[in-house]
């Protein structure tokens, strides 16, 4: 007995949809930044939105005659509005390791487009590198 009836296409499609049907398999961990970009870089973003909206124009280091580290970060709004921001710097020793000299969170509030420059001083002699840590102001 020979059939010679076109299969519908709608049942063709329903299915090869429900052969491509897998379930769920186990979630791997996501490699993340957060931590090692605050190690590694000399301005760091920290979350999403000041990853937007900031950027960092220049970087300046000195040693003052007593050795302490001096920094001065020129940052950028680059929104079309007024921002908030929380800033801060963990001074480092020369294999990267905080000193234990880290400035309380700042709050710096940048207007449309502009370029604030701000000021950071190791408390010792013991810094020689540094990171400064940009969030969102919560």
């Amino acid at each position: 007995m020979k059939i010679n009836q076109p299969i519908p296409a709608a049942l063709v499609a329903a299915l090869f949809l429900a052969g491509c049907r897998t379930e769920p398999g186990l979630f791997l961990p996501q490699e993340t930044t957060k931590y090692s970009i605050e190690s590694t870089e000399k301005f760091a973003l920290l979350d999403r939105p000041t990853q937007v909206s900031v950027t960092c124009t220049g970087l300046q280091e000195r040693l003052n005659p007593d050795g302490r580290l001096e920094v001065v970060a020129n940052v950028k709004n680059r929104e079309n509005r007024r921002i908030q921001v929380e800033m801060r710097c963990v001074f480092k020793d020369s294999n990267g390791f905080s000193t234990g000299d880290e400035t309380p969170w700042q709050t710096l509030i940048l207007g449309e487009g502009a370029t604030e420059a701000v000021h950071y001083a190791a408390a010792n002699n013991l810094a020689h590198k540094y990171t400064i840590a940009v969030r969102q102001a919560h």
